[in-house]
Formats: structure tokens, C-alpha cells, sequence
């Protein structure tokens, strides 16, 4: 009996441990005041985790042996788990991570010449349920930790062993546009991407630091009190009819209010040359019509933007298909003639489901919308069988 109740005790020490990963500074230094400690070693341990990929505190040499054994006590360096990970023909390179409760997020790298982006989750799931995006037909579970999000980040570079080298940076760029919304994960959010810019820990600029929003406006509006990181919104479509059919946040948020936050965001930024970019996903036959481009030119006339043209990537539960090259061009050009900057998009890991719009995890679905589309692709099924 006595070893049960030891156990258990244990178990209770080691679930109340503070996990350090995700602090950032701020909190950093006031979890060593707590502790009775000065906050000048809050940066050492920040260089350690960050900087070196050191998990053992017994490793932090420039720590004393009393403070170690202080932290071992208190304290843990505790990333996700990688559960697989695939490598594309084309040297795109996706993780599957599981988080605690079980459930299981997807991060993608895509290296690209000297940069190397990093498409970060936020959620398990999504709560939302963009028609044209897999993560949403998964329901959506819980928000992931600001340690589990920062995590990504450190596993990335730790499975490249890239914290030994010093003078190669392996993510250079980190998009918040994995899986879930990033603004309905505000404070999480927030805290992972301070981490990203902190010179003391990832030291990305904050041009290369963006969070990507479906229009979760006053969430934006906040965010431009808190955060320098540039800003992309997903549009998806020229007026509100269509959008409220792709991206049904549109019905509470349309997209006047949201164009509206976005300004007042870049408008709020230190820097006065950012510009939003506009994320547009072009589908065959529903959002990509010549007419669809001059309305999106006109709806963007004197909104400080550059455009980025997405064509559909396809997945199992999804009717949508992929625009022709024609079409995404002409829309291209329509849009470059009205003087915009516009990108297109090249689909990156598509071997291996990692473009945009393919990320799937493992999802303990608290909505049962999951439960809702396999029925209804089981009945389309049955209806097709008995047709035929």
C-alpha cells in the first residue's frame, strides 16, 4: 500500500511540473522569481532550449547544481512526440506529432532555395468548417498548448540536428496555417509567436512570422494591440454570397468588416510598408471564373495587399476540383493587369498529402461533424450503388 501512495504522489509532482518550453521571456523570468530565483537566468534557459535543443537540465553547464536540482523538481523541457514522417520527391518533409490527450497534429516544411518554411498547427481539428479544407471535415477537439505549438518548431529543427549547427538555420519562416484556426487560440498563439521572434530563442524576423486568419475579427483586432507578425486572410472569394458558401465565418464577419480589421491592423504596426496577403484558393468552376477575378480586383482597389493564388488541392471527402493551368493564368493575368502583386502558389508535398488544405490529424471530435460527413458520404455510396 505504502508504494501505491508513493506512486501516486509522484505521478501528482510530475503532472505539476511547468513545462519551460513554451514560456516566453516574460513569463520565463517571472516563473524564476517564483522559484526564489534571479530573472537573468531566464535568458541562460531560453538559449538552452532554443538556441542548443537541451532538455536535461543537468546539460545547462553555466547553471549552478543547486538551481539544476531546483528545476529537475520544478520545472520540465517537454516537446510532442513525432509519431511518423514522410519525406516528398521534392524534399518537402511532414510530421505527424502527437499532443497530449492523444490526438494528433500535422506540421509541414517546405524548402524552397534558402528559405525553408514551416506551416505550424494551432488546433486539433478546426472549429471552423471551410468546405474546401480536410482539416475541418475532422470536427475539431482541443486547442494545442503554447508548448505544443513553439514544439513544432524545435522538433523541426531537432530532426535535421540542426542545433548543432550554429550557422544553418533550418526554418527561416513559419506561417500559422496547419491545422485549426490561430485566432481562436489567442493567447497560445500569441505566446508561440513571440517565441518565434525572440532573439533569445528563434530570433525570426516578424516579416517571417505570419499568422494566417479565417476573419475571426475581433480576435484580429486584438491581436494588433499584441503582436508585429505580418498577416494573411484566407478570402477564398470576391463577395460575401460565395464566401459565406467556402468559408462560413463570412456569415458573422463579412468580408467589409474583415477587409476593415485587416487595415486597422497593418495600420497599427511600427512599419508602415506591410501589406496583408490575400490568400485566394482557386476551384474549378466556383471560384475562378474571369468575372470572379475583375470582381476581386475591384472589391481589393486601394487595400494595401499582395495576392496569392492557391489552386485546389483535392482529398477524398471533398467534390471541389482542381482549376486548370488556364484558368488559374487567366485569372493571374486579370489581376496582374489591374496592378496587383500576385503569386501563384506551387503544390509542395502533394505525395505525401502536405499541400495546402490536406492536412488531416488524429481527432477526438467533441462537434461530431466527422460522424456527420462519413454518414453522409456513406449514403452518397449507397445511392450511387443502388443507381448503377
Amino acid at each position: 500500500m505504502t508504494s501505491v501512495i508513493a506512486s501516486s504522489a509522484d505521478q501528482q509532482q510530475q503532472v505539476e511540473k511547468t513545462n519551460l518550453l513554451g514560456l516566453t521571456l516574460p513569463a520565463m523570468e517571472a516563473f524564476f522569481l517564483e522559484i526564489g530565483e534571479k530573472k537573468f537566468r531566464a535568458v541562460q534557459v531560453l538559449k538552452w532550449i532554443h538556441h542548443h535543443g537541451v532538455t536535461d537540465f543537468e546539460q545547462m553547464t553555466n547553471l549552478g547544481k543547486a538551481l539544476r536540482e531546483k528545476l529537475a523538481r520544478r520545472a520540465e523541457i517537454r516537446p510532442p512526440e513525432i509519431v511518423s514522417q514522410h519525406d516528398s520527391n521534392d524534399g518537402t518533409r511532414k510530421w505527424a506529432i502527437r499532443v497530449d490527450g492523444g490526438g494528433l497534429v500535422e506540421t509541414v516544411l517546405i524548402p524552397d532555395g534558402n528559405r525553408a518554411t514551416l506551416c505550424v498547427s494551432s488546433q486539433v481539428g478546426c472549429s471552423l468548417d471551410c468546405s474546401f479544407c480536410s482539416t475541418g471535415k475532422q470536427g475539431f477537439q482541443r486547442d494545442l498548448s503554447a508548448a505544443e505549438i513553439i514544439g513544432q518548431v524545435w522538433l523541426a529543427i531537432k530532426s535535421y540536428d540542426a542545433f548543432q549547427q550554429s550557422n544553418s538555420r533550418v526554418v527561416t519562416n513559419v506561417v500559422m496555417m496547419g491545422m485549426g484556426e490561430p485566432l481562436l487560440n489567442f493567447d497560445n498563439v500569441v505566446a508561440a509567436m513571440d517565441l518565434m521572434m525572440e532573439d533569445n530563442a528563434y530570433g525570426i524576423s516578424k516579416r517571417r512570422v505570419t499568422l494566417s486568419t479565417s476573419g475571426v475579427v475581433p480576435a484580429l483586432d486584438a491581436l494588433a494591440k499584441v503582436s508585429e507578425a505580418s498577416l494573411a486572410v484566407s478570402l477564398h472569394a470576391p463577395n460575401d454570397a460565395l464566401r459565406n458558401e467556402l468559408v462560413p465565418i463570412n456569415r458573422k464577419y463579412p468580408i467589409s468588416v474583415l477587409l476593415e480589421s485587416c487595415r486597422n491592423y497593418i495600420d497599427a504596426q511600427s512599419d508602415k510598408k506591410r501589406v496583408v496577403t490575400v490568400e485566394y484558393t482557386l476551384i474549378a468552376g466556383v471560384n475562378d471564373q474571369r468575372e470572379h477575378a475583375l470582381e476581386l480586383a475591384e472589391l481589393l482597389k486601394d487595400f494595401p495587399c499582395k495576392i496569392n493564388l492557391i489552386p485546389f488541392n483535392t482529398f477524398d471527402q471533398s467534390d471541389y476540383q482542381r482549376p486548370s493551368g488556364n484558368a488559374v493564368s487567366r485569372f493571374w493575368q486579370v489581376l496582374v493587369d489591374a496592378g496587383y502583386i500576385v503569386t501563384v502558389r506551387t503544390t509542395r508535398g502533394d505525395d505525401i498529402d502536405a499541400a495546402c488544405g490536406q492536412l488531416v490529424g488524429q481527432v477526438v471530435d467533441r462537434t461530431r461533424r466527422a460522424e456527420r460527413y462519413r454518414q453522409a458520404a456513406d449514403q452518397n455510396n449507397q445511392q450511387a450503388t443502388g443507381q448503377s
